[in-house]
């Protein structure tokens, strides 16, 4: 089972980097951050752009590969994003996992401005926007006329380094959510309280595969898992959920970080490689 670390853009950058470097150093698969433009847990905290940060972590990370975790698919036209993914993804020599998702944090489209949808209605848009984003990276040029979307003759030059483009990793567990999963992603994650949870919503993913004629195997599966550090005994007690994990079926987890770990936390999880 493939471990990856997370640490979300709240914190300064001399401490985001030292997450980064340390979490390559001891071998994890790849490391994340999140799209989001409010701290979350609090949200007058302030919080980096979380693609920028990632084509810092590009440039800092030689091994790991490296992902956002998910982008929201509300904030940028798909064609703009297609083109940033490939500079993220040429800075890093390949290494990018691209992550999305329909977006749900409503406070920050409010503030901004920002159309928020229906849940139906982002999911649709997220659909059409992997539909751009794939034509864009493996089109020499693209046309597409969509209900939210149009290119007309459109170009992405470079082309990503992976071939035929980096993958594709959905974030979501409802069951509109999981079709577009099934039909574009290349890998499936979600966070959840348990493995039993968790267990349900992949055997419904195997359903959405063959609604849409996709071999269930082709889509890695995948966990998102939050640690606290500040709360004593907590890692540990997650951590002891993992062969759960495993015996379900999850392939890759996720660590996700609500606060910066020490470096002897991160050995504690990277022992489990």
């Amino acid at each position: 089972m493939l471990i990856s670390t997370k640490l979300a853009p709240c914190f300064e950058y001399p401490v985001l980097e030292e997450f980064w470097r340390t979490s390559d150093e001891l071998g994890f698969h790849a490391v994340w951050d999140y799209d989001h433009f409010y701290g979350l847990v609090d949200p007058s905290g302030f919080t980096y752009e979380g693609w920028t940060i990632l084509a810092a972590m590009a440039a800092r990370i030689e091994r790991a590969r490296i992902g956002c975790m998910v982008t929201g698919v509300t904030y940028r036209h798909p064609a703009v994003l297609a083109n940033m993914a490939v500079t993220v993804d040429h800075i890093s020599g390949g290494r990018l996992e691209f992550g999305i998702g329909a977006a749900w944090h409503e406070p920050e489209h409010r503030g901004y401005g920002i159309e928020f949808p229906s849940n139906a209605t982002r999911v649709a848009m997220l659909d059409e926007a992997l539909d751009v984003i794939k034509l864009l990276w493996t089109q020499e040029s693209a046309s597409y006329q969509g209900r939210f979307y149009t290119l007309d003759d459109a170009q992405c030059i470079p082309k990503p380094i992976q071939d035929p483009h980096p993958p594709i990793v959905v974030g979501g567990s409802k069951p509109k959510m999981l079709r577009v999963i099934a039909k574009h992603a290349d890998e499936w994650n979600t966070p959840t309280t348990s493995a039993e949870d968790w267990t349900k919503m992949n055997a419904t993913l195997d359903e959405a595969c063959a609604a849409v004629g996709r071999d269930p195997k082709a889509i890695r599966r995948s966990v998102q898992l939050f640690l606290h550090p500040a709360q004593e005994g907590q890692i540990e007690a997650l951590l002891e959920t993992l062969p759960a994990y495993e015996s379900a079926g999850c392939e890759h987890v996720v660590l996700s970080f609500y606060q910066p770990p020490t470096r002897s936390e991160l050995e504690r999880c990277a022992k489990l490689l």
